[in-house]
């Protein structure tokens, strides 16, 4: 059988900071685009739409390997699938420096939404068989690292673009996931468990897994539109550059807050119904505030609506925890959620940059989000705990 929980303090403190050093190098590629957006457009001569490929392209491609975690996780196993993942990003990032033409840095960032495919579909897997009693708290903590990820870069990309460059800010980013990569091989080579053979089918016939799936696809939308779209939006309001990144980059803070309270606080309700009802509220009265008063309550505003999307990511990932029975339908269940979630979320971003094309106004796709938001209201008081039926 494969090891539990590791054995010593030491060995779970590495391990869960080489976890947490994964998550946060999932998302940079996607947040570092917002805030050079207009550079790239100018260098580049990309339209909207094509910027919006800049983060649609990646989530699409993370949607559609997913679907093929059941599938990566007999083939690669969790532990080398991981690595070639982190290894799949660093390169992607690297390519920004050497290519950075509007067609490369669009395949560049196909290429590393297939690395963050391979992380997202097999890590919380590995998760589940190392640390079953502490599942809530390890994704809470994974969480934790990809929003501050998201943070960290589009705080930073702006102000490093005036002396490295908008390819240099982008390609930069290569550095700290070679550090994770070794980091993970020194960490969890010792986890590494034989790969399992058993085939555990798509639940496609189970409306639980469609339910579970449409939930976690309509709450990412809000998480990739405002990642792709909300520098830009306050740019055109009248803010500089390196204003709207550091909005993003507060939001993301605030996103990282949400998940280490949620990290701290899922556990105290095995329904996750009524902690979700809130979190949604939150989500909806800051899209409220973007479409209705985005300067004079910009802070504000960005905070809230941090709050409310960070907390949603994690609580949708560990809702969808809740309904495996083991580690091998965790990864299945997982990869079909994330798979078809992202694909859905994939949408948003391209909806945004053709809203804007086409009406010279991005409102219109805060306002969308808010009707989806309220979907999702509706949609989680279903979300009763309990397990999706394997189909082997």
């Amino acid at each position: 059988m494969p090891s539990a929980i590791p054995a010593r303090p030491a060995s779970t403190l590495i391990l869960l900071l080489a976890i947490v050093l994964t998550g946060l190098n999932l998302r940079p590629i996607l947040a570092a685009v917002g805030p050079v957006l207009d550079d790239i457009q100018a260098a580049t001569s990309l339209g909207d739409s094509g910027a919006g490929l800049l983060t649609t392209l990646p989530v699409l491609a993370m949607g559609v390997c997913a679907l093929l975690a059941g599938a990566l996780q007999r083939q690669l196993g969790e532990f080398r699938g991981v690595t070639l993942g982190i290894i799949i990003i660093a390169l992607a990032c690297g390519s920004r420096l050497i290519r950075h033409d509007g067609g490369s840095l669009i395949l560049g960032a196909a290429l590393g939404g297939l690395g963050i495919a391979l992380i997202q579909a097999l890590l919380p897997a590995f998760i589940k068989r190392v640390f079953p009693t502490r599942i809530g708290m390890v994704m809470g903590l994974y969480s934790c690292g990809i929003m501050g990820g998201a943070a960290f870069a589009a705080a930073s990309t702006s102000p490093l673009s005036g002396s490295l460059g908008w390819p240099g800010a982008l390609a930069i980013w290569a550095l700290p996931a070679f550090l994770a990569a070794v980091l993970w091989w020194l960490a969890a080579s010792a986890h590494a468990a034989p790969v399992d053979a058993t085939r555990v089918s798509l639940p496609i016939h189970s409306p639980r897994a469609w339910l579970l799936m449409t939930f976690f696809g309509i709450g990412t939308g809000a998480y990739t539109l405002v990642l792709a779209w909300l520098p830009p939006y306050y740019v055109e309001l009248g803010l500089s550059a390196n204003q709207g990144g550091l909005l993003l980059g507060l939001l993301t803070l605030a996103e990282v807050a949400a998940g280490l309270a949620v990290s701290a606080w899922i556990g105290r309700f095995p329904d996750r119904r009524g902690p979700l009802l809130v979190v949604l509220s939150l989500v909806l009265a800051g899209l409220a505030g973007l479409i209705l008063a985005p300067i004079p309550l910009a802070l504000p505003v960005v905070i809230v609506l941090g709050l409310g999307i960070g907390a949603l990511f994690p609580s949708s990932l560990i809702v969808t925890m809740d309904h495996a029975a083991n580690p091998a339908e965790a990864g299945t269940l997982m990869g079909f959620v994330q798979g078809g979630g992202y694909i859905i979320a994939s949408t948003m971003p391209l909806v945004a940059g053709i809203l804007r094309e086409q009406l010279s106004a991005l409102s219109y796709a805060w306002a969308v989000m808010a009707v989806g938001v309220l979907i999702l209201m509706v949609m989680a008081s279903r979300l009763t705990p309990r397990p999706v039926p394997a189909t082997t």
